[in-house]
């Protein structure tokens, strides 16, 4: 289901009452604004709040005269849906002007120049995570024409945020981002949004490769999901919605999201909010890099872009890593203290894991069960006293289908899809033998075991890491590991 706000058509930008001197009269105060955000625990679209904005114009065009011909990379995608998501590890990169890119999107392909080798009816080209102190650097007055302050941020404008500029069909893979909760004012164009609740982590079948901090990947094309692969995804619960111009949703903590460009240009603009929770998650973050770095370097030392996201600078020393998750560590208890009801939470979380069910699909099933009960009461309670007009929830699918069968896209963005492309994947084979063999002995040994293709008991390194690096466990050993400096 498609939520839009009342009284927008798909694209139009929403009305601001306005009163009697030419102000603008928003529905929320900032304070209200903040209140909700911080207590709110699906995703909504606040309408009616940004149309005193100057952001509201930045348009891909205005933006081009902005920047005056700067070099900004775009990725580049196939406008294809395979099985398999299309992580940014299999995209090519382009750097190119925005006056450049939009020449390539009215489909003069053959004009030479950046985007020339990328024909515009196969490829688009997303120009994400473009942080505007990287772009605009020490433009002050650009950054005050976002105005965060608004939603109860003082001092919050597009300093703390990241501009995404893509063509039709652009979109980011399924993910959770570990910090914060997301702000995201669309101001080109519509963006369809696939979100998935936190406690359905199970069913979106988490993986920290491609690896890149603060990034939780899902192994489904949640747009077109191999169910046979992945059963369990037909039992996540999906909640969509076309973001238009001038509509701000808000993403809570931890939820799960595909996002898509269904319009010939569309531009956004995002700001993360940080939280109390994010000292843990940093926490959480430093192990699994850690673990990460350890266990791929050692696999592939000479090769780290086979699993590092283009987003990641560089593969970083165990040493690094150390440093890394010590500072973390010091981070969370500069914050929280070493109290005693500090450590009593993280021991009671402990216990609460240690008397689950023994069976791990017993406890995911179990758990979810309860989790969505409590889910449901407090969203039927939220829905009572603070949607209307302005505050327009993003509810699940309406037409009760599983996430696996279909219709998740819309005809305006199924004109793109294509299904004729094949998806090959090599593992490697690697192994250790006990020391009292030799070593020639024990490679040519694990060599003979290694079987010649892929198979269900065949154990990879990405393997292992999707158990020890899964959230729920990286979130146990980050308590465990507290816990411990705690005594």
């Amino acid at each position: 289901m498609a939520t839009d706000c009342e009284g927008s058509a798909p694209g139009s930008r929403t009305q601001t009452a306005v009163g009697e001197e030419g102000e603008c009269i928003k529905p929320f105060t900032p304070e209200k604004a903040k209140e909700i955000i911080m207590s709110l625990q699906q995703p909504a679209v606040f309408c009616n709040m940004v149309s005193d904005w100057p952001a509201q114009h930045w348009t891909a065009e205005h933006l081009s005269k902005v920047l005056q011909g700067k070099q900004i990379r775009f990725r580049m995608g196939l406008r294809s849906i395979d099985t398999v998501p299309q992580f940014e590890t299999a995209c090519s990169y382009v750097d190119a002007s925005l006056e450049e890119f939009l020449a390539w999107n009215c489909e003069q392909s053959s004009v030479p120049g950046p985007f020339e080798d990328y024909d515009h009816s196969k490829f688009w080209a997303y120009a994400d995570y473009k942080y505007f102190v990287n772009l605009f650097e020490d433009k002050a007055d650009v950054f005050r024409e976002v105005m965060w302050s608004d939603f109860g941020f003082p001092g919050r404008n597009g300093q703390e945020s990241t501009l995404w500029i893509g063509s039709l069909g652009a979109h980011t893979p399924c993910h959770l981002d570990s910090y914060g909760c997301n702000l995201v004012f669309q101001v080109q164009g519509r963006k369809r949004w696939h979100l998935f609740p936190p406690e359905d982590m199970p069913f979106l079948y988490p993986t920290r490769i491609p690896y890149e901090e603060s990034s939780v990947f899902s192994k489904i094309n949640v747009v077109n999901p191999d169910l046979k692969r992945f059963p369990r995804f037909q039992k996540a619960r999906r909640h969509t919605v076309t973001l238009n111009p001038g509509q701000v949703l808000f993403v809570p903590r931890h939820w799960w999201h595909y996002v898509e460009s269904i319009d010939p240009v569309t531009v956004s603009i995002n700001s993360w909010i940080e939280l109390e929770e994010d000292h843990l998650a940093r926490v959480e973050e430093a192990i699994t890099r850690m673990l990460v770095c350890a266990l791929k370097t050692a696999e592939d030392p000479h090769h780290p872009r086979a699993w590092l996201n283009p987003t990641e600078v560089e593969d970083t020393s165990h040493e690094v890593n150390c440093c890394y998750l010590n500072d973390a560590v010091c981070a969370f208890f500069d914050r929280c203290g070493k109290a005693k009801v500090e450590t009593q939470a993280l021991r009671g979380n402990g216990e609460n894991w240690r008397k689950e069910e023994p069976s791990v699909k017993d406890h995911m099933d179990v758990g979810q069960a309860h989790s969505r009960s409590f889910m449901a009461r407090t969203r039927k309670r939220e829905l009572a006293s603070q949607f209307g007009p302005d505050l327009v929830p993003v509810t699940p699918a309406s037409d009760d289908r599983p996430s696996g069968e279909g219709g998740a896209l819309g005809s305006d963005s199924r004109e793109c899809i294509d299904r004729d492309k094949g998806h090959f994947a090599e593992l490697s084979c690697a192994g250790r033998r006990q020391t009292s063999v030799g070593a020639s002995a024990a490679a040519e040994q694990v060599t003979s075991r290694c079987p010649v293709a892929p198979s269900r008991t065949f154990v990879s390194t990405d393997d292992l890491l999707d158990c020890l690096v899964n959230p729920q466990v990286t979130r146990m050993v980050a308590q465990l590991l507290i816990q411990g400096k705690s005594l």
